[in-house]
């Protein structure tokens, strides 16, 4: 079964984890967000492709949920020291990173190619792809202002209010992006903040359209266990944008673009458009991701 995932954030990473761990990873190609990109230090990094990236390389750090295991701080220690910018936490493992992709993109080298190219050096075995090659930035609405979304949820600790989200530049969808929606046996939504790891993927010309053109089964996970977000803002920003934190709500986020709704136990489901699978949707460990994710794929057979 060849699968498409769109994934974004430590949520969506351990997902994509799981589905590795339950279908061949060569069979499994990851969408992955880049309204979360931002320059650092006169780096480019990409927060979501790199969460996602170590998941499945197995190299995250569990405990932290984002990052390199086995980190150091040397790096950004001297940078704080020298007054220099250092909100936004990379380790040096994770600066190693940074630094190729950065070069590789000023000598003119495509953000797909690039990510391939550190996947398959990491012994990633899928197909990793940024929704887009252009450069696309999510903003974020608040009663305080308006600010880039690693601005808003790194420095200001996301706690202010989201009035509406909104998504800067013209994008085309990276090279193999529809190819894969078209040929994939199964879509999958990743258990993800929708406001700020989906529907920039969805905003890319012809994602959203691929979607609702869609000929084979698509399925999301919802974020949420209990009500409430395992780790960020989705529960707040689901109440505030979408009304309330039920499954009804979740689905609301992709309307006529999938056709069941991944729900854990601890959530009722309510009156539904789509139908609902009830499972249990924490992931502590790679086991639980697998098991999740072989829920999915049943409710997408």
């Amino acid at each position: 079964m060849k699968v498409a995932l769109l994934s974004g954030g430590v949520g969506g990473a351990r997902f994509a984890r799981g589905l590795t761990a339950a279908v061949d990873p060569a069979d499994v190609t990851v969408i992955g967000n880049v309204g979360d990109d931002l320059e650092v230090l006169g780096m480019a990094v990409s927060p979501d492709l790199d969460s996602i990236l170590y998941a499945l390389a197995g190299l995250n750090d569990e405990e932290r949920g984002w990052g390199r295991a086995d980190e150091s701080w040397r790096a950004l220690e001297t940078v704080s020291a020298l007054g220099g910018e250092d909100w936004f936490r990379l380790g040096d493992r994770d600066l190693g990173l940074q630094l190729v992709r950065t070069q590789a993109l000023r000598a003119g080298e495509p953000l797909s190619a690039v990510t391939a190219r550190l996947a398959s050096a990491a012994g990633v075995e899928s197909l990793l792809l940024p929704a887009t090659d252009d450069r696309q930035r999510t903003w974020i609405d608040t009663p305080a202002g308006s600010f880039p979304f690693q601005e808003w949820f790194v420095a200001r600790g996301h706690q202010d209010e989201v009035d509406s989200v909104r998504f800067e530049g013209e994008w085309t969808p990276a090279p193999g992006v529809l190819e894969t929606l078209e040929g994939a046996d199964a879509i999958v939504i990743a258990p993800s903040n929708p406001y700020v790891s989906i529907w920039p993927i969805l905003a890319v010309e012809g994602i959203r359209e691929a979607l609702s053109a869609r000929r084979v089964p698509c399925i999301a996970v919802s974020p949420l266990v209990g009500g409430r977000a395992v780790k960020g803002p989705a529960d707040r920003m689901l109440g505030r944008l979408a009304g309330g934190t039920s499954a009804g709500h979740v689905a609301s986020c992709y309307e006529g673009l999938i056709d069941a709704l991944v729900v854990d136990e601890s959530d009722p489901t309510g009156p539904l458009a789509i139908r609902a699978v009830v499972t249990q949707t924490l992931m502590t460990d790679l086991a639980a991701s697998r098991r999740l994710a072989e829920t999915v794929l049943a409710a997408a057979a």
